[in-house]
């Protein structure tokens, strides 16, 4: 009996694993072909909201380690996706994806532009308040 409650849970251990790799990977399908002019037109949001003052201090980091590749207000760029977008909600892409991406970098997985190294200068508490901006950009252009 041991045996079998094992193997069911190994089973049900690598059902959620594929079914976690399998949905992203058919997220990154549809999505991996677009051109940069199509990522900025798929980018929702147009920056025009004044930024209330308490995300000024994320955006003003965001600006600083973010905008080069993910564009003014997570717009996007030639050099990376927009982060005002759905693929990246809280539902899809947690908060600690966003920690993750900056200490360690990301391979690239839905779109493009190549792997996304860590944000070496950036601290716990700027990845914060980078957080904090974005979803609140994210909440301007209602995806969530």
């Amino acid at each position: 009996m041991k045996t079998f409650t094992w193997r069911l849970s190994r089973l049900v251990c690598l059902s959620v694993v594929f079914g976690l790799v399998l949905g992203c990977s058919q997220a990154e399908d549809s999505h991996s072909s677009h051109s940069s002019a199509e990522v900025r037109a798929a980018s929702a949001g147009d920056g025009g909201s004044e930024v209330p003052q308490e995300f000024r201090a994320g955006e003003e980091r965001f600006n600083t380690f973010c905008s080069r590749c993910h564009g003014i207000h997570g717009r996007g760029t030639e050099n990376g996706p927009p982060l005002v977008h759905k693929i990246y909600e809280p539902s899809h892409h947690g908060d600690f994806t966003f920690f993750r991406a900056a200490a360690r970098g990301v391979r690239a997985h839905h779109w493009e532009f190549g792997n996304m190294p860590q944000i070496v200068d950036a601290s716990e508490d700027d990845v914060r308040l980078i957080i904090r901006y974005i979803r609140w950009l994210q909440r301007e252009a209602g995806i969530y």
